[in-house]
């Protein structure tokens, strides 16, 4: 198994990492923005500094990926700035389709703004493995090389969200993987969910 980060000018790679993204999260809300729009969001991770997607691969295919971010306010400013026509043209379609999208979408871009806190911290924002490649250690995997790559001289956690409800599979994963449950909240639409954060070891 090789693991290694992603260029956003590697666009077939980015494409089958938005695959096993619809395969991992079915029925959640970015999987109904669609395929386009995923696209456009990873290549964004890729591209943007503090931010990245590692990918592990079984030969030259992609079974597994993480996407992270040491700076997601950011991130999302250089999202708006460079590509909001494609966004804004994906994003209408999912409109189309079901009009309550707007105010999601909203939301969403809103959220690292919400968040922002004086620590600086980086956000593990997605990890998805193809589901042939399922329990063969490639998400731990992909999370040991996101803990080797974060500098916590310079980072005081690695954090991130989860369903806290009907989601006990994925909550032991991140147990195992060292994260500690910080705080418990519910979301503007009424879900639960946890979040978890990893502090690695310091040379202070």
């Amino acid at each position: 198994m090789k693991i290694r980060n992603v260029s956003y000018t590697e666009k077939d790679i980015i494409n089958d990492i938005v695959s096993i993204h619809l395969n991992t999260f079915k029925g959640f809300f970015l999987t109904f923005m669609g395929r386009g729009f995923l696209n456009l969001m990873y290549r964004s991770y890729a591209e943007y500094n503090n931010s990245g997607i590692l990918a592990a691969f079984d030969g030259n295919e992609p079974v597994g990926f993480l996407a992270y971010s040491g700076d997601l306010s950011g991130l999302y400013k250089f999202m708006i700035k460079k590509r909001l026509i494609p966004f804004a043209w994906y994003s209408l379609g999912a409109f189309f389709r079901k009009p309550t999208v707007f105010m999601r979408l909203v939301k969403a871009f809103l959220k690292p703004g919400e968040s922002k806190r004086d620590e600086k911290y980086v956000e593990l924002a997605s990890i998805g493995v193809s589901p042939n490649a399922k329990s063969k250690g490639v998400g731990s995997q992909l999370i040991d090389e996101l803990k080797a790559k974060v500098d916590f001289n310079e980072y005081e956690y690695i954090t991130l969200e989860t369903d806290a409800i009907d989601n006990e599979a994925a909550n032991h994963f991140y147990r195992k993987n060292g994260f500690v449950l910080e705080r418990e909240f519910v979301t503007h639409e009424g879900r639960k969910m946890f979040e978890y954060r990893f502090r690695g070891e310091t040379g202070k």
